[in-house]
């Protein structure tokens, strides 16, 4: 069930609305996608129609309800005035390798964001839609986070040993590569397990859900986590980069509940410094 309470504000249902027409078209052409897994072609560039589809669908119907928000979108980048107030952050399919290989594991992400200054923004909302599993993940500051009607705790595990992480892997050119393999070899041995899914949205929303324990994941794009930041926050969790810094302005995550997200943070700046060192043994 999509979620009609009186809690949302009148921001958020537009976004509701707009991620759940998106989200019925995205599911028909899933449907047409895993057809195509038998073709010789593939399905790649079906996939991308679909993606840019989506956020053509996402940009007109959030820019008809709030004609004076800019935009940050994925596909087609900034949109709007240069001195924005408030700004739709929105990626129309996260977890498109998912979607290519006809995995029922991916998103539509929406951020709201709010200009404090010249220099700062907040994250003040945020919707992040499933629709192969018809799960609604929306948040509001100051309102709380919700799984559809339910309301969001993060979990509350307080040992490593009996913990569950989430990550990103970088892929083949992606940079980072060393941080993650270093960091991934000092946390295997302290945890319950590691997880990659191939969703960043999802990722931060299932820590907000109490499913994974905490996430870290580096070069995020700002649409990737934009709505995931303020769910872990309202549900009660921690949202940094490694050095406890602004997440959202560096793209370096680390999330996690109250007893962990610090334990976490040590173990990616154990990582990211192991790196360094190794680069620079390699130059000297």
């Amino acid at each position: 069930m999509a979620p009609s309470s009186p809690r949302l504000s009148p921001a958020l249902n537009v976004v509701v609305s707009a991620v759940q027409k998106a989200g019925r078209r995205l599911l028909r052409d899933f449907a047409e996608v895993e057809q195509l897994q038998v073709s010789a072609k593939g399905p790649g560039d079906f996939v991308s129609a679909a993606d840019i589809r989506a956020e053509e669908s996402l940009r007109a119907d959030l820019g008809r309800a709030r004609p004076g928000f800019a935009f940050l979108m994925e596909e087609s980048g900034a949109h709007g005035s240069a001195d924005w107030e408030w700004r739709w952050v929105v990626d129309p399919l996260d977890g498109t390798s998912n979607f290519l290989h006809g995995i029922p594991h991916w998103a539509i992400s929406v951020g709201i964001e709010k200009r404090i200054d010249a220099q700062r923004s907040e994250i003040v909302a945020g919707v992040i839609y499933n629709p192969a599993a018809n799960e609604m993940f929306w948040a509001e500051k100051g309102v709380g986070a919700f799984l559809n009607d339910r309301r969001l705790r993060v979990s509350g595990r307080r040992d490593m040993r009996e913990a569950l992480f989430a990550t990103g892997i970088p892929f083949a050119a992606a940079p980072r590569r060393a941080e993650f393999s270093h960091t991934l070899s000092k946390l295997m041995p302290q945890v319950a397990g590691v997880r990659r899914f191939g969703a960043a949205a999802l990722d931060l929303a299932w820590v907000a859900a109490g499913r994974y324990d905490g996430y870290w994941e580096l070069n995020l794009n700002k649409w990737d986590m934009a709505a995931g930041l303020i769910m872990v926050k309202e549900a009660g969790g921690f949202v940094t980069d490694p050095e406890g810094g602004d997440a959202y302005a560096e793209g370096n995550v680390v999330a996690g509940n109250q007893a962990l997200h610090g334990k976490l943070r040590d173990v990616v700046v154990e990582g990211i410094a192991a790196a360094e060192a190794g680069r620079t043994r390699q130059q000297g």
